[in-house]
């Protein structure tokens, strides 16, 4: 596959997992789809760290664009850089997406070994972060949050599809980080009547 095939390829897949994360970190922020639980003292310190919308949202759809930018026509018109320049900015942009995908990664990694904040014996608290995540796999101890409701199930669904999607997005990241640095070396290996006019 040619290096401006590969990057419009990853660099659609990046915008794709960006989007997703956006809207699983918002849904984070609306409990259960309830607004009313939006107040800084029910939610967890994870959920406004907003590592969804900034890591692997932001700092991904950067990478993401420039990478679908990388796989267009050259800086000069129709190649006359091989795509070399653009190659050039994903690279850089790629780095930066690698570090946006780290974040989110952490920040939701804590967040699912903590647990959500939540109400339990008429205390606001981190009540499974001594747990160790241990907590994941006993699904009894789900129900001891009296609110907000089904909070737990709420932040372990999303801030799972937020480490799956972050590793996604470093391993996709990583790929376009390679995949242009071959581009700015070797250029773009397509034949003139593939290029856009």
């Amino acid at each position: 596959m040619c290096t401006g095939k590969c990057a419009r390829c990853v660099g659609l897949s990046l915008i794709t997992l960006s989007l997703v994360c956006i809207v699983a970190n918002a849904l984070l922020l609306v409990p259960n789809g309830e607004t009313s639980w939006t107040n800084t003292n029910h939610l967890s310190l994870q959920v406004w760290l907003m590592g969804g919308f900034i890591g692997g949202g932001l700092m991904i759809l950067c990478p993401g664009i420039a990478a679908v930018r990388a796989g267009g026509k050259g800086c000069c018109g129709a190649g006359c850089c091989g795509n070399r320049c653009r190659m050039l900015r994903s690279v850089f942009s790629s780095a930066f997406g690698v570090l946006g995908a780290i974040y989110c990664l952490s920040v939701s990694g804590a967040g699912l070994r903590n647990g959500p904040r939540c109400l339990m014996n008429g205390q606001w608290g981190y009540h499974f972060e001594d747990t160790a995540g241990a907590y994941l796999l006993n699904r009894t101890l789900w129900d001891w949050c009296e609110a907000p409701p089904r909070v737990v199930p709420w932040n372990v669904t999303l801030f799972s599809l937020l480490v799956a999607a972050s590793c996604l997005e470093m391993v996709l990241c990583g790929i376009q980080l390679v995949n242009a640095i071959i581009g700015v070396f070797c250029g773009d290996c397509r034949k003139k009547k593939d290029t856009p006019h």
